[in-house]
């Protein structure tokens, strides 16, 4: 299935950025956008309830973000869909199943979504509880030890911790 999501999720991009730049979709509200999230949900295997499509709007409707569930929880309140904060975390564990979004566990109370799910690391920004895109091949990591028996290594997460060195807030 992941391989399936890995590749509408390729393809579905592709659509929302030809359908972004002829202006044929301008909000993540519009039917032809409503279209690509179907296909995507429909590509990675899950079926397309209301409240997926829903959220499926919210998070794939621009550029790729990194979200709590509490987060996508107000967005979605305030774009008048009714949907549990129990309902939001259900969804994004399915959509990270599907290979439609990664994971990312910071500080053992809270898990980020990223719709990024290349392999790729973040800094932290500890004060405002934010992540960034660390560009690219920026991290090298030498040394890693062999895995046990039966294993491979699918990928390393790096978050680089930032605080403001003079008490400021921290752009990115």
């Amino acid at each position: 299935m992941y391989d399936n999501a890995r590749a509408g999720r390729r393809a579905w991009l592709g659509l929302r950025v030809r359908l972004l730049k002829t202006g044929q979709m301008s909000t993540n509200t519009s039917p032809e956008y409503r279209r690509c999230v179907l296909g995507l949900l429909r590509r990675a295997g899950l079926r397309p309830t209301r409240q997926r499509l829903a959220l499926g709007a919210l998070l794939f409707g621009g550029p790729d973000r990194h979200v709590s569930a509490e987060i996508l929880h107000e967005e979605a309140v305030a774009a008048g869909e009714r949907v549990s904060l129990a309902t939001i975390y259900n969804t994004l564990h399915q959509f990270k199943r599907a290979g439609l979004l990664r994971e990312l566990a910071i500080d053992g109370t809270r898990a980020y979504f990223d719709t990024n799910t290349s392999n790729h690391n973040h800094f932290f920004i500890e004060k405002e509880g934010r992540l960034l895109d660390i560009p690219g091949d920026a991290v090298q990591i030498d040394g890693l030890p062999e895995p046990p028996p039966g294993t491979r290594i699918s990928h390393i997460d790096v978050v680089v911790r930032l605080v403001p060195d003079d008490g400021t807030a921290v752009d990115g």
